[in-house]
């Protein structure tokens, strides 16, 4: 099982990321936070080991960090803020390559920026309450701080049997037939299972997990699950409100069943399109980019 992080005391670990994130959108176009986070970790040589480590709150500290980064480069221009779950470039970000030195100057820039914001000096802290730290010497906020997303904790605070009854919920607005959730004492591992008709000639039998998670689903998980399923199901689910670590997904693609893995991220998104437990409303946020001329 993955270890939990203590925070770092060096607030500023994260601007390693930077230009790694800004090549990664260049090579991209898009990206949504894990495959950023994942695209990252493969090209800088970040260790299994150092993806699985844990903040005190279950969240993955490394994409914590490219989380933060993201919101530097957001606030300097360089990465597009308006749209929620999807990076990219904007048109300066597209001319621009960063060295480690822009890196620093970036950085630095906007902790001036936010502690004369929170002083009073720049903005009245009213109009934007930063989601940063504002020093080198502050400990990095938890995930759920820098993208905080309340359909997650509304799940997360579920019992255990109305998660399960909640994602049967989900497969059967996702077209899923005969969806039943298994009696707890005999469930086997398995939470339940139904029917996915591909087309009037090929159905599939598919089973599936629920995990009320706010850390990543281990690689032992993914595989118990794979030996549950096995001889049972063509193809098995794994949903949870947390996230998957990297060993996870390497387990997943090579189990059979295939294992498909539903995160937290993925599960939203899949209730927004339904709008499975949500109310539509239109939010507006402040462009800080556009107001950056007048402050010069």
């Amino acid at each position: 099982m993955p270890k939990s992080s203590k925070r770092s005391r060096n607030g500023a670990e994260f601007i390693k990321w930077f230009k790694p994130l800004i090549d990664c959108l260049h090579e991209l176009g898009a990206a949504k936070p894990r495959e950023a986070s994942d695209w990252i970790a493969v090209k800088e040589g970040v260790p299994p080991a150092v993806r699985e480590v844990l903040n005190k709150n279950g969240s993955e500290r490394f994409i914590n960090q490219v989380c933060f980064a993201r919101q530097y480069l957001v606030w300097e221009g360089l990465i597009d803020g308006s749209k929620r779950g999807i990076w990219s470039l904007t048109a300066r970000g597209l001319k621009t390559h960063l060295t480690d030195e822009d890196a620093r100057t970036i950085f630095s820039k906007w902790v001036k920026f936010w502690t004369e914001a929170r002083e009073g000096n720049a903005v009245k802290s009213e109009d934007r309450k930063p989601a940063e730290p504002m020093t080198e010497v502050v400990e990095l906020v938890e995930a759920d701080e820098v993208q905080e997303n309340a359909l997650l904790n509304v799940l997360r605070g579920l019992s255990p049997t109305g998660f399960e009854h909640f994602c049967r919920h989900l497969l059967l607005a996702y077209d899923f037939e005969k969806v039943t959730v298994t009696k707890r004492t005999r469930d086997g591992g398995i939470d339940g299972e139904g029917i996915l008709q591909t087309n009037p000639f090929v159905s599939s039998v598919v089973v599936f997990q629920c995990k009320r998670y706010k850390h990543s689903v281990s690689s032992e998980e993914v595989q118990n699950l794979g030996g549950a399923a096995r001889g049972r199901a063509d193809k098995a689910l794994l949903i949870t409100t947390g996230t998957f670590s990297g060993p996870a997904k390497a387990e997943a693609a090579r189990t059979t069943p295939r294992i498909e893995l539903i995160d937290g991220e993925q599960l939203v998104a899949m209730c927004e399109v339904k709008q499975i437990g949500l109310q539509p409303r239109t939010v507006y946020d402040i462009n800080h980019e556009f107001f950056a001329q007048f402050r010069e």
